[in-house]
């Protein structure tokens, strides 16, 4: 279900606390899904849900980057980070990643991270970045998604769910978003609590 309220409202209030709620407990897996890209340089990456910039010390100097958020109050802070960095080949743009402005197949590689469980439609930013992504391409997946063999939601998920309202949904399935999609699962593996989140590369067909 998507949230009820519009995320650039819950994430403008919530920017200034947000690298305290997802930064450490998710640098080692950021790392790891930036490199299952086997990006080389000079390509061209692809992050619309760029958030506060906790990628930016992570992504090589030598890559183009193009790097989008809804919310200016979080690309704010991605551009300290870009210019602590001193990574010069990042472009920060205000965009929705549910209707991204860029050309088909105009990117080598994309990271959705913590974004699919976010946006108001997750298929919709993962499809877009799909069609973004030239073929035999790779897109990373970092996020909390049901299990595929969960028949139902948990108690203890609604419980989790509501205390999380509205910044992101805790009951979608991957599965379900990428069904359809030109896109071929490479590796699917569980991070934290289980496979409640997990860190997914793909590859466009």
């Amino acid at each position: 279900m998507p949230p009820l309220v519009d995320p650039r409202l819950a994430y403008r209030v919530a920017a200034p606390f947000y690298d305290l709620a997802v930064g450490g407990a998710f640098r080692q897996a950021r790392r790891d899904s930036i490199t299952s890209l086997e990006l080389r340089p000079g390509q061209r990456l692809l992050v619309p849900g760029i958030g506060t910039g906790l990628d930016i010390p992570c992504l090589p100097r030598d890559l183009d980057i193009l790097g989008g958020d809804l919310v200016p109050a979080m690309l704010s802070q991605a551009e300290v980070r870009r210019k602590a960095a001193g990574h010069d080949r990042i472009t920060l743009l205000n965009l929705d990643a549910q209707a991204l402005p860029v050309a088909e197949g105009a990117f080598d590689a994309a990271l959705l991270h913590l974004i699919l469980a976010v946006a108001p439609d997750g298929r919709q930013v993962l499809a877009q970045a799909c069609r973004a992504v030239k073929p035999g391409g790779r897109i990373a997946v970092l996020d909390k998604f049901l299990p595929p063999e969960a028949e139902g939601i948990a108690l203890w998920r609604w419980a989790f769910q509501a205390f999380l309202f509205p910044f992101t949904d805790v009951n979608r399935r991957f599965e379900e978003m990428a069904a359809g999609l030109p896109l071929k699962v490479l590796s699917d593996e569980g991070i934290l609590l289980g496979r409640t989140f997990r860190r997914i590369l793909l590859q466009r067909l």
